[in-house]
């Protein structure tokens, strides 16, 4: 009886044993795992929002393979542009000018050379016809024959009015044609009447006083028929500003016949309105 109780104590007690040893090694394996897992929270910090928007931007500006990522700029600068559509109804014209022109009828080959300045102003009735109204300004010195003078000076006002016709265009640049007519009013003898104390010699014949001792030869204060006949090239700056360049024919009749001359402008066209 007594070996029967020894051996089924003995028998309990290894099962007893096992089953501590085997809650040991399990116990000691999962603290291993677990130290792991915190470990490697440790290493790790969590992403912050801020790191997730910037991985984002990252991601999106990321282009293909043997391409360049396109940034807002970059579009914006390859957008085509499309440039003026050329229905405006007013048309602004104003820059310098240069003008040449003959003073008097007794001074053949004697051209003098005038600078000042022109605005246009074009009503466009249709895509290519338009009504404009233009004025001139020209002031310069021309040589005389004369102990008194040597250089004197001559002022042109110059109003006309005429067509415009619109030509070639794109983009870029556009083409017109104008013909205008009008008068000019010429002063011939602002050298003569500013001479200090009284000039010795009038500026032309018809105007000649007692005392005087002859004339210049210049025209007489007149207005006096003009035309001008060119076109212009306008380069575009944007769909409402150009920069113009003008050349024109110019045709007056101061003396007995009408002389030609050539004219030329530069300056800034600005499109405006809707027709």
């Amino acid at each position: 009886m007594l070996q029967l109780i020894t051996k089924t104590l003995d028998s309990a007690t290894r099962k007893v044993a096992r089953a501590t040893t085997l809650s040991l090694v399990f116990g000691l394996m999962g603290g291993v795992a677990l130290t792991g897992i915190a470990a490697a929270q440790t290493q790790t910090p969590a992403q912050t929002p801020a790191d997730a928007q910037s991985s984002s931007s990252q991601t999106q500006a990321t282009a293909a393979p043997g391409t360049v990522a396109v940034s807002k700029a970059t579009a914006a600068a390859l957008t085509a542009y499309t440039g003026p559509k050329y229905d405006n109804r007013w048309e602004i014209y104003g820059g310098l000018n240069f003008m040449n022109g003959q003073a008097g009828q007794s001074q053949p080959g004697r051209r003098y050379n005038m600078g000042g300045g022109e605005a246009m102003g074009t009503y466009w009735l249709t895509s290519k016809l338009g009504l404009a109204a233009d004025y001139r300004f020209g002031a310069g010195t021309t040589p005389v024959t004369s102990p008194y003078y040597n250089r004197v000076v001559i002022i042109q006002n110059i109003f006309s009015g005429g067509v415009q016709y619109r030509g070639p265009k794109n983009r870029y640049a556009a083409i017109d044609f104008h013909a205008l007519g009008g008068g000019t009013d010429g002063d011939f003898n602002y050298a003569v009447t500013h001479y200090p104390g009284g000039s010795p010699v009038s500026a032309c014949a018809a105007q000649q006083q007692v005392g005087q001792q002859g004339n210049l030869g210049l025209y007489c204060n007149h207005i006096a028929p003009y035309g001008a006949v060119g076109g212009s090239i306008d380069f575009n700056e944007s769909g409402r500003l150009a920069i113009r360049l003008q050349p024109d024919l110019t045709f007056e009749h101061f003396g007995t016949e009408t002389r030609e001359y050539f004219a030329i402008s530069m300056g800034v066209v600005y499109r405006m309105g809707h027709r």
